[in-house]
């Protein structure tokens, strides 16, 4: 084996590959940051239910229609927040999976 080589890389050698890697981790961390920063705003039920989360799947804030909110049918709210949250989630894990995948140019995706 030539020195500072591997097998079958091309004959990129190990400071290269970590100069790489180096990299890449900078670019992931400064995106992570960025993803901390933005926001989603997802509702469900037409609007009755408002939730904004973070890439970083966060919630900041819940807003509840006041017309939605009907004592004797607790459960149709539950079910509101319950969907608009798993849907503000789905979103999130979108938006990062999204961002990451331009960096790592889609190796590892689903991963973060």
């Amino acid at each position: 084996m030539a020195k500072g080589g591997f097998g079958g890389m091309g004959g990129m050698n190990m400071n290269n590959l970590m100069k790489q890697a180096q990299k890449m981790q900078k670019k992931m961390e400064e995106a992570q940051a960025a993803l901390a920063e933005k926001t989603l705003d997802v509702t469900s039920g037409g609007g009755a239910v408002k939730i904004v989360i973070t890439g970083k799947k966060a919630i900041q804030s819940i807003k509840i229609n006041p017309e939605v909110v009907d004592p004797e049918d607790v459960e149709m709210l539950e079910d509101l927040i319950m969907s608009a949250v798993n849907e503000a989630i789905r979103q999130a894990d979108e938006m990062t999976n999204s961002e990451m995948s331009k960096i790592t140019g889609g190796v590892g995706n689903g991963m973060f």
